[in-house]
């Protein structure tokens, strides 16, 4: 496979998985979106390994060169990031639906 079909491959491949999410999350009711959010969130973890894989793919680079570490410590950074700040999202979203005690 010559670079530039696996490029348009791999492009392929990310408009169908884009597609494809945009119509399964348009179908979710809204009551639904929190726990969704809480659960895509944890999945992301999955991201961040195929950042790493695509990154060093492109490049052709050795398992250890330094333009990977770099590239690969800012994909697990930004996607840590996503993944806590959205726990964080959905903490707090939940707490609005929690009942909130009278004054006796």
């Amino acid at each position: 496979m010559t670079d530039a079909s696996h490029l348009v491959a791999l492009l392929t491949v990310l408009v169908l998985a884009a597609f494809v999410g945009f119509e399964v999350i348009s179908k979710v009711p809204t009551t639904l979106h929190t726990p969704l959010m809480s659960a895509t969130n944890a999945i992301h973890g999955v991201v961040i390994v195929g950042a790493i894989v695509v990154v060093a793919e492109l490049f052709h680079a050795p398992v250890h060169g330094p333009a990977l570490a770099v590239l690969a410590i800012v994909a697990v950074a930004l996607g840590s990031i996503n993944v806590f700040g959205g726990f964080a999202v959905t903490e707090r979203m939940l707490q609005m639906f929690k009942r909130k005690e009278r004054p006796k």
